[in-house]
This record gives C-alpha cells, structure tokens and sequence, in this order.
C-alpha cells in the first residue's frame, strides 16, 4: 500500500504532455494511444462494413450473411 501512498506526483508532466501545441489531437497523445486507438478503428470500420453489407442484401430480400 505504501508503494501506492508514496508514488511519485506525475501531474505536471502529464500536463505538460497534453498542452502541447504540437497539432496532434488530445485523445491520439500519450505512450499507449495508438495501442488503444488502432484496433478501436478496425473494429468501427468492420463493424460499418458489416453493416453496410448486410443492409445490401437485406435490400434484394436476402436476410442472412450467407
């Protein structure tokens, strides 16, 4: 618990990273953004593509994915 308690006060190198003017968005800074950011984007964009797909078969009365 001590090492909770006592840990060292990182708030203005925090802040010192996300007021940057560097062009770059605030949500896409920091070490784990892309990590965080990348598979949140392939999971959209499949889920958009699935979507789309299945809308255009349910348009010529096919209402499975196969």
């Amino acid at each position: 618990m001590s090492g909770l308690v006592f840990r060292q006060n990182n708030v203005v190198e925090w802040q010192r990273l996300h007021q940057r003017h560097d062009g770059v968005r605030t949500w896409a800074k920091g070490p784990r953004a892309k990590a965080m950011l990348y598979p949140y984007f392939v999971i959209l964009g499949l889920g958009f593509a699935g979507s789309m797909y299945g809308m255009g078969r349910a348009i010529f009365g096919k209402k499975t994915w196969w």
